[in-house]
Parts: structure tokens; C-alpha cells; sequence
């Protein structure tokens, strides 16, 4: 079933504890991840997940957890910095500075929204999506690393069809165009993706794109030549091309996410979509279908081809994420408490499942 914020995500406060589980240090070759998790869900993790992954096998293992940062649902590196969500009713982000290989909470800083679930860092900027409260949050990084005072609150218009996820807006991410010159919040609950420019720290409206009613929104990712970009729909399972030039998309091609005759139950509800680096193959997690659907790109990014769906060999599978080599792509899987890696076929795109990782209620693998 789809996941309630509401329901189950309650205050809780920030700490800045580290639990060491197996020791920090990775073992040479190994690569630190960050794995998100929700601290109000049974079975949940105590913070921000540490694991070290090895490039050669695509394996992790756990190394330790930083405790006491509630629900960081999503996190981003940036070389020694890291940002994670916090999403609660009362939402905010924490800055992590890493010394010696240990991740340590620098501040954390109001978003002025309800339940943000996404960010980024753009132009010396934190922008935060605002899940409930549908709005985009901007903070400056300090010399530090750390997060200033908020700039800016932006907040939605618009409803869909749907009257238990649309009844209003409902931002799901934001994230920089290739070139970096222009931003977009994908909103599900308004049936748009909006497009702003940063300055000054403070986003100035540059466009409002519409997906079909009831399309959902959820997330977007820019094809590598910039003129294309792929939007997953939530609450149609639906992925839509569209075309894109300087602030504006346009939207073409819609096709399914799931393959032809798949069951109508339980409901399915796609999550993350991601492009491999050379652009030809476009991934899309399937929750309720509990797979992964692999897209062959065509027409240099114009379009999309459905290769397969493959298991994905856990529970409602959230965020995906490509190893910087390609190498290897990660699922995490909320209801069944693992991350799953697959080998990736670089010719054809296909997946092949190598490796299951328990983790509780994982929701975000950042590299």
C-alpha cells in the first residue's frame, strides 16, 4: 500500500550521536553510502545508515549509523558535506561535516514546510522539497558547510483528480537542470512541475509544466544531452518524455511502467526514475509490482522502449541509485528492510540480482 506521511511521521528530536556497529573505517577500495531511513516507522533505523560498498562486487555492509537525526528520508553528498531531510510535520535538513570518516551533525535548520522529502544543492544553496505543505525551501551553506537562516519559502498552487493524494499540492523533488542555469519541483499533488531561477537566494517562477490529470508526479531525471528529460508518475504508473530548451518542458510520449497484462493489484506506484550515464537506458522503481522497470532510450532521448521489468527481490522499492561506474545499480526496498544490487548489463541495460543487504526501513542510498 502507499505510504501515508501523514499517518505515521511524528515530531522527534535531533541528536548527535554516532552508534559504531562494525567500526567506520571502509576497508581499501570500499566507497562510503548513506542509507535513509525512517526513524517513526516500525522496524525503523535510529538515523542517518552508514555502509561501505564495494565497486568490485557491488556488496555493502554496515559500518555504523549517525543517531538521533529523525527521519532522513533523503540525503546528498558534496564532497565532505552531507544533507538529509528530516521529514516530520515539522520539517527540517541537517548539515553533516565528515572528519576522519565520521559523519558529525553540523546544524540543522527549520524548512518552514511540512514533511520534506528531497533536496539538493544548487549554487551554494540547499533547496528542500516540502511534501505536505507543497513547498520549496531554499538555505544558504555556510563556509562551514553548515546551514543558514531560510532565504525563501515557496509554496504550490493546484489539486488533481485524485481526492486522498491531490486534494492539494504536494512537492515530491526538486532538482537543477543539466545546465544549471534553471530549477524544477516536481509537485504530485498539482499535476505540474515548476520551473524557477535561484537568485540571491531567493526562486523567481520561470514556467509551469502540466502532466495530465491525475498523472501524480513524483520525480524527473534529465537525459545527458539536455534536450530531453523522463517524468514517473505516481498515481498512474505512467513515465512521460519530455522535450526541454532553456526553463520549459514539453511533454510527448506516455507509456506504461509496468509491462502489458501485469496484475491491476495490489496498486502499483512508481517512485524513483534515473538515466544511466550514456544515456541509453532509463530506470524506474515499481512499488505494488515490486520491480524494476529498465527503458531502452531511442531517438536521442526522444523516446522510450519498455525492455523489462525485474524483480527487484524485496518489498516496495523506493530510491534507486547507479554506482558512479555504472557498474551496479542499488534498490531500496522500504517493506522488506534490504537493499538489493544488480548487476548491470551495459549493452542491453538488463538487470541481473547479485546481492541483498538488510538495512531497516531503507528509503535512500546516496553515494
Amino acid at each position: 500500500m502507499a505510504v501515508d506521511r501523514r499517518r505515521f511521521l511524528g515530531a522527534v528530536g535531533v541528536g548527535a550521536g554516532l552508534l559504531m556497529t562494525e567500526g567506520v573505517a571502509e576497508a581499501r577500495g570500499e566507497v562510503r553510502v548513506y542509507l535513509g531511513t525512517y526513524t517513526t516507522w516500525p522496524g525503523g533505523g535510529a538515523g542517518l545508515g552508514l555502509a561501505a560498498y564495494d565497486p568490485r562486487t557491488g556488496r555493502l555492509r554496515s559500518v555504523g549509523v549517525v543517531e538521533g537525526v529523525p527521519n532522513p528520508s533523503f540525503a546528498i553528498t558534496a564532497g565532505r558535506r552531507v544533507y538529509a531531510v528530516n521529514e516530520q510535520s515539522g520539517g527540517a535538513v541537517t548539515a553533516f561535516e565528515v572528519r576522519d570518516g565520521v559523519p558529525r551533525v553540523l546544524n540543522t535548520q527549520s524548512t518552514g514546510g511540512a514533511d520534506p522529502c528531497h533536496l539538493v544543492l544548487h549554487r551554494g544553496h540547499v533547496l528542500s522539497a516540502n511534501y505536505s505543505s507543497g513547498s520549496v525551501s531554499v538555505h544558504p551553506v555556510r563556509p562551514d558547510g553548515g546551514l543558514g537562516a531560510r532565504t525563501d519559502l515557496v509554496r504550490h498552487k493546484g489539486s488533481g483528480p485524485d481526492p486522498d493524494r491531490q486534494e492539494g499540492p504536494h512537492a515530491h523533488q526538486v532538482l537543477p537542470d543539466p545546465t544549471g542555469e534553471f530549477v524544477f519541483a516536481v509537485d504530485l499533488g498539482a499535476d505540474a512541475v515548476f520551473g524557477y531561477r535561484l537568485e540571491n537566494g531567493r526562486l523567481t517562477p520561470v514556467s509551469t509544466a502540466r502532466l495530465h490529470p491525475g498523472a501524480g508526479p513524483r520525480h524527473l531525471a534529465f537525459h545527458p544531452n539536455g534536450r530531453f528529460a523522463y517524468v514517473a508518475n505516481e498515481l498512474d504508473s505512467t513515465i512521460v518524455v519530455a522535450s526541454y530548451a532553456r526553463g520549459e518542458l514539453t511533454f510527448g510520449q506516455k507509456l506504461s511502467t509496468l509491462p502489458a497484462g501485469a496484475p491491476t493489484t495490489p496498486r502499483n506506484y512508481p517512485a524513483e526514475v534515473l538515466v544511466s550515464a550514456d544515456g541509453r537506458f532509463v530506470y524506474l522503481s515499481n512499488r505494488g509490482h515490486d520491480s524494476v522497470a529498465v527503458f531502452a532510450v531511442g531517438r536521442d532521448g526522444a523516446e522510450l522502449r519498455l525492455v523489462e521489468a525485474v524483480p527487484v527481490g524485496g518489498e516496495f522499492p523506493r530510491h534507486l541509485a547507479l554506482d558512479p561506474a555504472g557498474r551496479f545499480l542499488l534498490a531500496a526496498n522500504q517493506n522488506s528492510s534490504a537493499v538489493t544490487t544488480f548487476a548491470v548489463d551495459r549493452e542491453t541495460g538488463r538487470l541481473r540480482l547479485v546481492h541483498t543487504f538488510a538495512a531497516p526501513v531503507p528509503v535512500c542510498v546516496a553515494f
